[in-house]
């Protein structure tokens, strides 16, 4: 039973879940009905705040596969619980389908392999699985996606599309003939409405939804107390300063769902023609789309409503919505492997593996190339939220939470003082029993001491110094999408940099080429535009050999293409849809030189020149084009000269896969060394290729043929060498990042070398450190993983751009001796193919490698999420910053994720900078320590405004008195309110420090700081109150007689009348207490001495600790510079000094303040500039010396630190093995022990 209902969905992903079955119980229904109404409802929120408590009190447990309701658990760190119901997809109505075989099918997530002619294998379905409801499929939804129980394996899984399990052979046996009607109404039943829905709530349920928050149904229970308490001034202070925040709240959420919505819905419904069996093509909605289905790409172009991949023709799409790129990208038709020369086998198809044949949901298709009779097809693959568009909104829809020791510390705190409340409560309930108090007195004073210790302005104070930071971020041009973020972005330590177009300028410019004749580099050239190489090899290459298109007149396409081609000053043309038409297959894209480059002469005398000799016009048309691989890092194109029998192969891309596929006897000798030369000068290095094809191969095998014939045994023609520049600005960011301690480090898809020479350059690296790249081999032949080290050059050539001051440092070579490297700075270089390896097979390595790893070239989308991951796991706090370009999974994990692109892409980022330059990284740094900051002052003064209220409460029902509502409202409100919005607008000091502000609130410093003040107030208070028990010179009932008879006499009479009723003795006010009615009896309880003095006291309290709290330097500018806050304070401190020194009737009044000696006034005011003066003190002496002796108190104790990193900078400082000696391979044996980790050993 056990085994049944511990069940896991989604393993190994992301959304991990476990999956635990439950039926409903009625009697157990039955009495939470009962506890429902007996306890006001207050248990049906309890349940409905905790789905967990919910479930397994109103059902029971069952197995998975008969439950009525699932309950979920999500498996990562957060461990959150969801529950669903569980609903039955009815299959009675489907007309020539055997319901039973089908929804097997279906379940078993074979779906999609269903054929037209069903009946055959019925027979074998019927046999192999049984189902209670034959005619019903059961599933639940969770996040958008359908789970359905699939009996094969058990449990619930969630419906594929063509997407997984699917080889590019049956994509064209099977699928691609399109979809019968009835097989597609089927198959929408099962798959649903192709749309991505994000329905914007009415206000009535956000309403509803936002009431039923924790804190809010706290404050309905504090204004019906405070009602009955009759305390309703305040009471509807707090109704308005809830209701205000509502609908601020409520404005902002719908706005953010109108905005994703309207994101979304843009172009979401479109009328689209599919091919059907019989070759009929009918016009559908594309809500109507289904896996399976054939999709005709019009001519004018689309934005694609799904994700589906394309099997005739080429089209142009920009997919800017995804990559954050607005380049546009040439996708061409899947590979059939029926019909290749050389075949790919039985290859599944994947849409990440065979991206450039995939067009993805979201992106615009611009223009579309074709046969004459025959159209631009996509076979769908995926729909709805399971496309990658869908998958991008479920994130922003459904984000993980933000896990911050800030935030869980606010909760203990708040639980600390639920714990204070509660001693409160228990005293006021003992004192009211022994003063024989009324039971609904009792009930109401008990409970109000609940709503004093727990502030009802603490959630609106907290968000204060957030939302001021968001919008001095915004001024600054950087837009926030999670406020929350900005406060965890004061803890970051690592910034993750993306190199192309984030630390380097967006384009490339041509530097050079340099070519090879007679397997040997001729010099370099820096005029690739000459009449010499015009008909060159070389220069075809770069005519040709490129993904540009023509849009709108307008040539298009990746910027590095761009550039190649704009070098060569050739002109490309592009056939229009007429003369397309006329033909019997695409015509091909031609270029050909300008008019000025074409030499007068035709005489060449280079044997290599012969075959151009032609006495028609010089073009060359591109046949065949094989698109950029980011996974085989390079491009190819098949071409053909005018005029010429046999066709030409092209290939550009990274030198050393060029390399490999070329013949080795054309490759130079020397073709390393001089990569490596360009490389560590930083230059972008691209190799170019050349073969000649066989006769034999014809216009029509070349459209069939795969690009594995193609590329191969290739002519090595020589290399381009690309300057990418640095950014101006990014030596100086980086340089105060690390002068402010926060760790750098380079993730790029470009060259190792590339990577690292940049890093030099820009001050990543320091001249004197050391460099060790880390190449990792997976196992192969029988012989396990291993990892060489090899050590870079200890100083690279550093060109004319570096950021760093040249010294003359003695270079190191690997074979020198390293006795000194422990004490040398090292750094860590890898690839992503290396990095992956590390990760898959040496894991005990991973952590020792994210402490020093600085560069990672060469690296993949997931591969840079996968990277951010390792480095939290050590725990830091990272931050990302890239361009938008394959950074949009690295940017939402991050801690702190900022895109340089206002491309839609940067929707899953929660930060945007309107300019592309880092130095929006420090700004956003600095503007979070200065809230966090902030967040940590104002906690410390709300908890001690809780605490100075809850005793000054508690020291007055000691004596069977209270402060008067409006003693309250003015604290709270004129006080309280006024401090805290205005202490947070303190703006972010001007620079980065070393120092970082603390994670969490319970350290050491703050919990000192805090509970000092505690003390002190606590203290000056209690002088106060019972001083003034000593003190006074009147009894209660005289008290009483002052407090009325005094709003209507001036200050002088009021000094006589104090000393004549002084002489009435105790005794005789309590015999003559009959002569008073309730009412004045009432305001005895409030209007007396002790109530005077203890609010006087308290609200300069309020007033001395916010000055107190309200730090500057080194986060936060000083806080006279913050006029707001100076003025409030100054305006307060003035009005109350002047009430207590000179009392003024109609306030007494109001406050319900009696007069007391001018004496008393006078110590007050003693009691006052102490208290004050010794806060004050106190707090800077441990802001002064607090840090010191912590500091000095843990090197005694030689505590170990908390942080993993730092925990291991100390192991690695002491071992001996660390960093690994040059020329050194570490293998991975297969040996596991115990704890599962691998045994490594380093050979030499």
């Amino acid at each position: 039973m056990d085994k049944e209902e511990r069940k896991t969905i989604n393993k190994g992903q992301e959304d991990e879940m476990e999956i635990h079955g439950y039926n409903l119980c009625h009697w157990k229904l039955a009495l939470v009905s009962i506890g429902v109404i007996c306890t006001g409802g207050f248990l049906l929120l309890l349940l409905y705040w905790m789905p967990e408590w919910r479930v397994k009190a109103t059902c029971v447990r069952a197995a998975v596969k008969d439950c009525e309701v699932v309950l979920l658990r999500t498996t990562d760190e957060f461990r959150m619980w969801f529950c669903a119901k569980i609903r039955f997809l009815p299959m009675e109505n489907q007309p020539n389908f055997n319901a039973k075989s089908v929804v097997n099918k279906v379940s078993n997530g074979h779906a999609v392999h269903l054929t037209e002619n069903l009946t055959e294998e019925n027979r074998c379905e019927m046999n192999k699985y049984s189902q209670t409801q034959s005619q019903q499929m059961r599933y639940f939804t969770h996040h958008s996606i359908r789970y359905f129980w699939n009996d094969t394996i058990h449990n619930f899984d969630f419906l594929k599309g063509l997407d997984e399990g699917v080889s590019c052979t049956s994509i064209y046996e099977k699928h691609s003939a399109g979809l019968t009607k009835g097989m597609h109404a089927y198959r929408k039943l099962i798959y649903g409405v192709n749309e991505i829905a994000v329905k914007v709530p009415s206000v009535f349920k956000l309403l509803i939804k936002e009431v039923l928050n924790p804190f809010y149904i706290f404050q309905l229970f504090s204004v019906i107390l405070w009602s009955i308490d009759e305390y309703y001034y305040y009471a509807l202070a707090i109704v308005i300063m809830s209701i205000v925040s509502i609908i601020s709240s409520l404005y902002s959420i719908r706005k953010q769902y109108v905005m994703l919505h309207d994101m979304v819905a843009t172009h979401s419904t479109v009328r689209v023609s599919v091919c059907r069996v019989n070759e009929e093509i009918e016009e559908i909605f594309s809500t109507d789309l289904v896996p399976g289905d054939v999709m005709i790409i019009p001519l004018n172009g689309t934005v694609m409503p799904c994700d589906a991949v394309l099997i005739n023709g080429t089209c142009i799409v920009n997919e800017s919505m995804l990559t954050g790129e607005s380049v546009p990208v040439t996708k061409t038709n899947l590979p059939n492997p029926s019909v290749d020369v050389k075949g790919t086998g039985e290859e599944l198809y994947s849409p990440e593996t065979h991206k450039r044949h995939t067009l993805f949901c979201g992106t615009t298709v611009i223009q579309t190339r074709f046969y004459t009779g025959e159209l631009v097809k996509a076979i769908v693959v995926r729909t709805g939220f399971s496309t990658s568009k869908g998958q991008l909104v479920r994130s922003i829809l459904y984000p993980k939470p933000t896990d911050f020791k800030l935030y869980r510390d606010a909760y203990l705190f708040l639980l600390c003082l639920v714990v204070v409340a509660g001693i409160g409560f228990i005293y006021t309930i003992i004192n009211s029993i022994l003063n024989k108090k009324e039971i609904q007195e009792i009930i109401i004073k008990s409970l109000d001491i609940i709503t004093i210790t727990v502030p009802p302005a603490l959630p609106a104070a907290m968000t204060a110094g957030i939302v001021y930071a968001q919008r001095r971020l915004k001024k600054v041009g950087i837009f926030c999408i999670s406020p929350q973020r900005i406060n965890i972005c004061g803890q970051l330590n690592l910034v993750c940099f993306d190199k192309t177009g984030t630390l380097t300028e967006d384009g490339l410019d041509l530097w050079g080429i340099q070519r090879v004749e007679n397997t040997r580099f001729l010099l370099p050239e820096d005029n690739v535009c000459s009449e010499i190489l015009v008909k060159s090899q070389f220069v075809a290459c770069m005519a040709t050999c490129h993904s540009l298109t023509k849009i709108e007149g307008v040539l298009s396409g990746d910027p590095l293409d761009l550039k190649m081609f704009e070098a060569i000053g050739w002109i490309l043309e592009e056939a229009t849809e007429e003369e397309t038409a006329l033909h019997n297959r695409i015509m091909p894209t031609v270029v050909r030189p300008s008019k000025q480059l074409f030499p007068e002469s035709t005489a060449v005398g280079n044997q290599e020149m012969e075959l151009f000799e032609l006495p028609a016009v010089y073009e060359i048309g591109i046949v065949r084009q094989f698109p950029f691989s980011s996974a085989l890092q390079r491009m190819s194109v098949v071409a053909r000269i005018l005029g010429d029998k046999k066709m030409d192969a092209y290939m550009k891309g990274a030198p050393e896969v060029i390399a490999s596929l070329c013949k080795p006897e054309t490759v130079p000798v020397d073709f390393e060394k001089v990569l490596e030369d360009y490389t560590k000068q930083g230059f972008r290095v691209i190799a170019l290729a050349h073969r000649k094809l066989e006769s034999k191969l014809t216009w029509h095998k070349v459209q069939h043929i795969s690009r594995d014939a193609i590329e191969n045994n290739m002519d090595f023609m020589g290399l381009i060498i690309m300057q990418n520049k640095l950014k101006q600005e990014t030596p100086a960011v980086l340089e105060d990042l690390h002068k402010a301690n926060i760790r750098t480090v380079m993730v790029t898809g470009d060259n190792m070398l590339t990577a690292v020479s940049v890093a030099r350059d820009c001050g990543m690296i320091l001249p004197q450190d050391k460099v060790i790249i880390a190449e990792a081999l997976p196992p192969k032949d029988g012989k396990v993983a291993k990892i060489n080290w090899h050590y870079a050059d200890s100083l690279t050539q550093c060109n004319e751009s570096s950021a760093i001051d040249s010294e003359a440092i003695p270079i190191k070579l690997a074979h020198d001796s390293l006795e000194d490297l422990p004490s040398t700075p090292y750094h860590f270089a890898m690839n992503g193919k290396s990095f992956s390896v590390i990760l898959e097979h040496f894991q005990d390595l991973v952590p020792k490698l994210m402490l020093h790893g600085t560069v990672f070239a060469r690296m993949a989308p997931d591969q840079k999420t996968q990277l951010v991951e390792a480095l939290q796991n050590v725990d830091y706090f990272v931050g990302m910053c890239g361009d938008g370009a394959n950074d949009c999974g690295a940017l939402k994990r991050a801690h702190g994720g900022i895109s340089l692109s206002e491309l839609e892409a940067s929707v899953a980022s929660p930060f945007t900078s309107k300019t592309p330059s880092i130095s929006c990284v420090p700004n956003l740094i600095r503007e979070g320590r200065a809230a966090l900051m902030t967040s940590f002052c104002v906690f410390k003064f709300m908890a001690l405004y809780s605490i100075i209220q809850y005793f000054s409460v508690t020291l007055l029902y000691s004596i069977l008195s209270n402060l008067g509502d409006f003693q309250f409202l003015f604290i709270d409100l004129a006080i309280i309110l006024v401090v805290v919005f205005t202490m947070s607008l303190n703006p972010a000091w001007k620079e980065l420090v070393a120092q970082r502000p603390p994670s969490g609130l319970i350290s050491g410093a703050l919990l000192f700081s805090v509970l000092s003040q505690i003390v002190i107030c606590v203290g000056f208070q209690s002088l106060g109150f019972f001083w003034v028990k000593q003190y006074k010179v009147c009894d209660p009932y005289s008290e009483c007689v002052l407090a009325s008879w005094g709003r209507c006499c001036s200050a002088p009479n009021r000094i006589l009348l104090c000393s004549s009723v002084c002489n009435t003795t105790r005794s005789a006010c309590w015999n003559s207490s009959h002569l008073y009615n309730g009412t004045e009896l009432d305001s005895c309880k409030i209007q007396n001495y002790e109530n005077t003095t203890v609010f006087f006291i308290s609200s300069f309290q309020y007033l001395t600790v916010a000055v107190a709290f309200s730090k500057g330097k080194p986060f936060r500018q000083p806080c006279y510079k913050n006029y707001f806050f100076v003025i409030s304070v100054i305006i307060l401190y003035v009005f109350i000094l002047f009430i207590m020194l000179h009392p003024v009737a109609s306030v007494d009044q109001v406050l319900e303040i009696v007069f007391v000696p001018y004496q008393w006034r006078i110590h007050m005011l003693i009691i006052v500039l102490i208290n004050a003066f010794v806060s004050i003190t106190v707090e800077e002496s441990v802001d002064r010396w607090g840090k010191c002796c912590l500091s000095w108190a843990l090197s005694c104790r030689k505590k170990t630190p908390k942080a993993k990193y730092m925990y291991l900078a100390q192991e690695l400082r002491d071992d001996p093995e660390w960093p690994p000696k040059p020329q050194t391979t570490t293998e991975a044996k297969t040996v596991v022990k115990e704890n599962g980790s691998c045994q490594i050993s380093t050979i030499a």
